[in-house]
């Protein structure tokens, strides 16, 4: 009962703004955010107290007992049994208090709730990509508001991690396995998505938004967008799908360089590969370097595109192969 007491005036002083928050931290949008922010005070208003209360002890000790003269030394105590177990047993305490709170709280963000919404997540150098039950794939993350969503994540190449400050959402994402993280968004809006584990040159450019939607308008927007293909003109769909499914953080489209090939007059002309033999660059070349990468290198680059196999349907390619044509000097 004392550390529940504890719990909730530590809470409660911290300096909430709109939508929870404070000076320190930003808004709430989450359930969670609630307990992670409580966990936060916790910590953050004891160890002022302590703060406080040491550097008053240390001054006025300082001062109390400073060498001046007539002032005759005082015998120092040796030991002080009441003293000793009052200066272990509170810590001790403390300690349990705060581990408890947390790992309850842990609890509550590693263990979603039943038939909770899954989104499949995918990291790669330098974006992210979200699956949704219909299979549509989009770059941002929309979720409809105030509904359990658990997110099943992987990588394709290196650690990164999945964060969303709003949500005090934040969770590893590793080659070779699943990792799963759940949260229930209850302010609509837009927030930024981060990568908060350096994963190479581009990291500070794996962004991505997480767009929260009313429950009604949810259902829509993913019919809509699911629906893009048919909707657009197949340059115009392969431009966001470049856009959306990683192209564009190694493939420029104004010329410049960077760890693959520019987009940027590169249909109709003839490559030089690794091999030393040269191709012209058409629909099947282009179609053949999505799906098999590492059969044909271009000289002068690394084989380190990943296969679109299985991740990009045909019409998909068709269409990122279209705009590609578009880019023609």
């Amino acid at each position: 009962m004392f550390a529940e007491a504890l719990i909730s005036i530590v809470s409660r002083l911290a300096p909430l703004g709109a939508g929870g928050g404070g000076f320190w931290l930003p808004a709430q949008a989450s359930e969670l955010a609630k307990e992670v922010d409580s966990d936060w005070a916790l910590v953050y208003w004891l160890s002022a107290f302590f703060f406080a209360l040491i550097t008053f002890l240390l001054v006025f000790f300082s001062l109390r007992y400073r060498s001046r003269p007539g002032h005759k030394e005082e015998q120092t105590a040796s030991h002080n049994t009441p003293l000793e177990v009052v200066w272990s047993v509170i810590p001790t305490f403390l300690v349990v208090i705060l581990f408890w709170n947390s790992y309850t709280t842990f609890l509550q963000m590693v263990t979603p709730p039943a038939g909770a919404y899954e989104v499949l997540v995918t990291g790669q150098k330098w974006n992210w990509l979200f699956t949704y039950p219909n299979g549509y794939i989009d770059a941002d993350l929309h979720v409809p508001a105030e509904t359990p969503v658990t997110l099943v994540m992987t990588s394709e190449d290196v650690i990164h991690a999945f964060y969303v400050p709003e949500l005090r959402v934040k969770r590893d994402v590793m080659p070779g396995r699943y990792s799963k993280v759940w949260f229930s968004a209850t302010q609509l809006g837009e927030y930024d998505i981060f990568c908060a584990e350096y994963c190479g040159t581009s990291h500070s450019e794996m962004l991505s938004k997480l767009v929260v939607h009313e429950p009604a308008d949810y259902e829509a927007w993913l019919e809509e967008a699911s629906d893009f293909l048919s909707r657009m003109p197949p340059a115009e769909a392969g431009e966001m799908l470049y856009e959306q499914r990683g192209c564009k953080q190694c493939h420029s489209v104004d010329g410049s360089a960077g760890i693959a090939p520019t987009f940027l007059g590169l249909f109709g002309t003839e490559e030089q590969l690794a091999d030393g033999s040269r191709i012209l660059v058409d629909e099947n070349y282009v179609r053949e370097s999505i799906y098999d990468p590492m059969s044909r290198v271009t000289a002068g680059y690394d084989p380190v595109m990943p296969t679109y196999r299985g991740r990009l349907k045909d019409e998909e390619a068709t269409a990122i192969i279209e705009y590609i044509k578009t880019l023609r000097q």
